[in-house]
């Protein structure tokens, strides 16, 4: 089953690309699962919003109030749900609200705007006539600039920035009318001449700017003609048209405060990083708190802030703050590179506090967002420290012994693949129990799975060296593959660790055994058909070159007594052992 963290993230990045159904189905989901994680209210709420679902938005972000009452970005939802609903004293009611538990620069923002489209509303509700309205027209600039009265007017940029102005602000309209050009900006708008008025009926005088000259009809008087109409004025020179000249948005001084109160948070931010190198971590943490609290547009102060406590030992302030900077960063839509270093940061966190189940998960989100050496090298040694502790934490010596009996039991029955089953919970139970891999390698052997016989011969004999039943097995093992000088050799090997005597009959057998079969192999040998075939392996080749060796084999042939005393060196033993397992030395 998904869980609510995964089906956050998941509404999160339908939101971001706008498909506001798919993330309110996210959401949904996710607080069926969490009903008590105000977040996920807070989204459903904002996604709602995107849908003008107004009432929806309203429910949401009561509920996110509901959950809980001391955050404040729940306020402002509720503020933007009542603004889009046109419910403005009750938007400011909560905007007002919000700002007595956390006082932000959003929640004054939101405040702001919904108390100026509360005064454009009571304006323009106050304009009987709704010739302010006229100027509202978003495509108000293109109409004046298509018609040829009023297209000459738009070269002066005064009187664009004016008509801008009311564009944005249509209340100005009753004072703006005093200027004579906005008569005809007035008619254009409205569909009709506004100077026809001023003019005599059935005149044929056009606006000035329109005047054609037409030549006289063929035998008219000059005398019946109409009133000549005063000829156009001399055309002003225009003035250079400004380029993209835009008129300054409302909320310019907002931006300008906005501007003054970033460049604070990032002096802040300075302040605390030189803080942080000189590792005087309460005054770095103040820094960045205050920057996040002055301008919460950017989650680095939340990820620096976090770094500071990670540094100070505080590894679930952390993981708060980090999830905090997540969260954030999806709503501002930052950089998905800071969503994934606060992700890896809370890893790390986790992995510093022993839970790498979480550094796990964390690690595999950040990863999710940017692929980094980093964090992959990090994921790795947690995936690598889990395993092991998982395999630490299931060790159990009593369970082993419990084990390995029932394995006993099955292999007495004939039953040696639950036997093997049985061993293998053994060995897992009891990593460092010779005894496990001896007894699953005798069961391998009956299964006729000799490699894995081997195998479990070799690590029993790797776990504890001195373990002869070890060495045995790996001699029966080896016999059973017509490996049979090396069956030899380990059988010798047994002998050499069986310092007790407690094996020495079983030992001598197996090597009695061995020495048959390599009897039996070698038959009908010639001497010089048994040194090519053991001059074949190298072990023995160089045995044979080394001077030291060649000088005991040719005094043994005088002396043989003499060799007795050479096998009391361990390394030449070994070497003579290696020679006699050849058939190179042949033994009565």
């Amino acid at each position: 089953m998904t869980d609510a963290a995964t089906l956050k993230e998941l509404g999160n990045k339908a939101f971001a690309a706008k498909n506001y159904p798919e993330a309110i189905d996210h959401f949904s989901q996710a607080i069926l699962i969490d009903q008590n994680n105000h977040v996920l209210w807070s989204n459903r709420s904002a996604a709602k919003a995107g849908l003008k679902d107004w009432e929806g938005a309203l429910e949401d972000a009561e509920q996110t109030i509901k959950v809980n009452p001391k955050w404040g970005k729940g306020y402002a939802r509720k503020g933007a749900a009542l603004h889009g609903s046109r419910r403005w004293q009750e938007a400011i009611d909560a905007y007002n609200a919000g700002i007595a538990v956390e006082d932000s620069p959003a929640l004054r923002k939101g405040l702001a705007e919904v108390q100026a489209a509360q005064r454009d509303a009571e304006e323009a509700s106050a304009d009987p006539g709704g010739i302010g309205n006229m100027f509202s027209d978003p495509n108000m600039l293109a109409k004046l600039a298509s018609n040829p009265k009023t297209a000459p007017l738009l070269s002066d940029p005064a009187f664009v920035v004016k008509l801008k102005a009311l564009q944005t602000n249509p209340a100005l309209a009753s004072s703006a009318l005093q200027d004579p050009r906005m008569i005809q900006v007035l008619g254009v708008l409205m569909g009709i001449d506004m100077q026809a008025f001023e003019r005599p009926e059935g005149s044929t005088d056009l606006p000035p700017g329109l005047q054609t000259e037409t030549p006289n009809p063929a035998g008219a008087s000059s005398s019946s003609s109409p009133k000549k109409s005063a000829p156009p004025p001399a055309k002003k020179p225009e003035p250079a048209k400004a380029e993209d000249t835009e008129m300054a948005e409302p909320d310019e001084e907002d931006d300008d405060d906005d501007a003054k109160l970033r460049k604070q948070a990032e002096e802040l931010k300075k302040k605390g990083g030189e803080a942080y190198k000189k590792r005087e971590f309460d005054a770095a943490k103040e820094a960045y708190e205050k920057a996040w609290e002055i301008w919460p547009k950017d989650v680095t102060f939340l990820t620096n802030l976090a770094a500071v406590q990670f540094e100070s030992g505080d590894y679930d302030g952390t993981i708060a703050t980090c999830e905090k900077a997540v969260e954030e960063g999806r709503s501002l839509r930052a950089d998905f590179k800071l969503i994934a270093k606060a992700f890896g940061r809370i890893g790390t966190a986790y992995s510093k506090k022993g839970d790498l189940d979480n550094a796990i998960k964390y690690f595999g989100r950040s990863l999710s967002e940017h692929r980094t050496p980093d964090i992959l090298n990090k994921l790795r040694d947690a995936e690598k420290l889990k395993k092991e502790s998982d395999k630490k934490a299931y060790i159990n010596p009593e369970l082993a012994d419990k084990a390995r009996e029932e394995g006993n039991a099955l292999f007495k029955a004939g039953d040696f693949a639950g036997a093997v089953k049985c061993y293998t919970e053994a060995i897992n139970r009891a990593p460092e129990d010779p005894r496990g891999y001896n007894n699953r390698a005798n069961a391998y052997t009956k299964l006729v799975a000799l490699p894995e016989a081997l195998k479990d011969a070799e690590q029993a004999i790797a776990v504890d060296p001195k373990f002869i039943k070890g060495h045995i097995r790996k001699s029966l093992i080896l016999s059973s593959m017509r490996e049979y000088t090396k069956a030899m050799e380990a059988a010798q090997e047994a002998m050499s660790q069986d310092t007790e005597k407690k094996h020495t009959a079983e030992i001598e057998g197996q090597l009695q055994k061995c020495a048959m079969a390599l009897y039996a192999e070698r038959q009908g040998e010639t001497e010089e058909e048994t040194l090519q075939r053991a001059m074949r392996d190298p072990e023995v080749a160089n045995i044979m070159n080394d001077p030291i060796m060649q000088s005991i084999l040719q005094q043994a042939q005088t002396d043989p007594p003499s060799l007795q005393d050479h096998m009391k060196n361990p390394i030449v033993r070994g070497k003579i052992q290696k020679l006699v397992a050849a058939g190179i030395i042949k033994t009565r």
